[in-house]
């Protein structure tokens, strides 16, 4: 059975900020998140930047040649970047997360690459699993065991990023993964994150099937509890070839 890739995305500016920061990507082959940091033109151009560079990346990739794509794509990323701080000093100090997760042209295989505190989190037979790792500070505590993750989700520095693309050298997180008929993918901002719980989230990825419905769903949901930074989602799922 071959499978296929149908998504949505969404994004909303919040009800605190002036403007959205957010940029996504839904096709075919490609979904992505970014979210740009370092003042309000600046982190509109930088995370713009991102999804403009891996955009292209939305065709048919073979297998092997997935990793390598986004690579590529993020090395441009940051090389556009580059050159546009250096186009008006004043950019300094502009970034943008990313997490986009790119699908082979034969359906049998998926990779992530990721670098910041937007997330990829997978829909398993009803069981819902980050599978992203936020670099932040307060993940780098978590991981050394100073504080616990519930404590995370309310620290007073966990919007403190360890890593985004900025312009310099980074290393992203890439892997590769066998995906299954039946799966769905939520990709979002931290604008939703921070402000729903994961049980929440995965209550709404199974309740509504429909893929606009379920991204509305979570977007009125971040705004229902304060909606304090801009919220972006990319729903995803994995689907035979012959489905809607």
């Amino acid at each position: 059975m071959t499978l296929k890739l149908r998504s949505v995305g969404a994004s909303d500016r919040g009800l605190i900020r002036s403007g959205n920061q957010d940029a996504v990507h839904a096709g075919p082959w490609l979904v992505a998140v970014a979210d740009g940091m370092g003042g309000m033109a600046a982190g509109d151009l930088a995370s713009a930047i991102a999804i403009d560079s891996v955009a292209p990346l939305d065709v048919e990739t073979p297998e092997d040649g997935l990793i390598a794509a986004l690579q590529g794509a993020i090395g441009t990323a940051s090389a556009r970047i580059r050159q546009a701080v250096a186009e008006d000093p004043e950019r300094q100090g502009m970034g943008t997360t990313l997490t986009a997760l790119l699908f082979a042209r034969t359906g049998s295989c998926l990779a992530l690459a990721h670098i910041g505190d937007s997330r990829a989190y997978l829909l398993r037979d009803g069981v819902l699993k980050q599978v992203t790792r936020d670099d932040t500070f307060v993940q780098m505590l978590v991981d050394e065991g100073v504080i616990t993750a519930e404590q995370a989700s309310s620290h007073p520095r966990r919007a403190v990023v360890t890593q985004a693309l900025q312009g310099a050298e980074v290393s992203p997180a890439y892997a590769t993964m066998v995906p299954w008929a039946g799966d769905r993918w939520l990709l979002c901002s931290d604008g939703l994150s921070n402000v729903v719980r994961p049980d929440t989230l995965a209550e709404v990825l199974v309740s509504y099937p429909d893929r606009t419905a379920c991204a509305g769903r979570l977007i009125d949901l971040a705004l229902r509890a304060g909606g304090p930074d801009n919220i972006s989602v990319v729903v995803a799922d994995v689907v035979p070839e012959d489905a809607a």
